[in-house]
């Protein structure tokens, strides 16, 4: 059995522990807006947050998130409460066919959630191996920063699931 968070919310699994996240994610809880792309972890469309790290789900296995917390884009926000930056995604028409977009908005999260004033080179760096097959990446740069700039004023920088303040929490 392998229990860990899986946004916000304590889960288990009995299933063979060579079984990658992304299938887990997809097959056994039914969130399916994180995509299989390559396979290879190569084109970021799997891409979760694992303990705030923006991960590649289709090569890691569900034994290695034992005790982590793992959010998926479903975790991010809702529809009647979307995160910053997907409210920037909308209002820059970022999606086009939309495949990469869950990975592409899980990495430039993660980004953000360490470094709240990137610069250009920085989110290049984050965004590096999350391909776009529609090359949308300008207005995925611009989205990036409006959403920076909104989370600022909003105070609210931090929105990944923090395991070590939950516990404190807790306490």
């Amino acid at each position: 059995m392998i229990s860990f968070q899986l946004n916000n919310s304590s889960v288990q699994v009995d299933i063979d522990p060579d079984t990658p996240l992304l299938w887990v994610v997809r097959d056994h809880f039914k969130l399916k807006g994180s995509k299989f792309g390559c396979g290879m972890g190569l084109c970021g469309a799997c891409t979760m947050h694992v303990n705030g790290e923006a991960v590649r789900s289709c090569t890691l296995p569900i034994s290695a998130v034992q005790g982590a917390a793992i959010t998926s884009i479903e975790g991010l926000g809702t529809p009647d409460n979307l995160h910053p930056l997907q409210q920037a995604w909308v209002e820059y028409s970022v999606p086009q066919c939309g495949y990469c977009q869950s990975g592409q908005l899980m990495a430039a999260s993660a980004l953000l959630a360490k470094n709240p004033n990137p610069s250009d080179d920085d989110i290049e760096m984050a965004m590096n191996g999350n391909i776009c097959r529609c090359g949308t990446y300008s207005k995925i740069k611009l989205a990036i920063k409006s959403g920076a700039e909104a989370m600022r004023a909003q105070g609210n920088v931090v929105e990944i699931f923090d395991p070590v303040m939950a516990n404190k929490e807790a306490s």
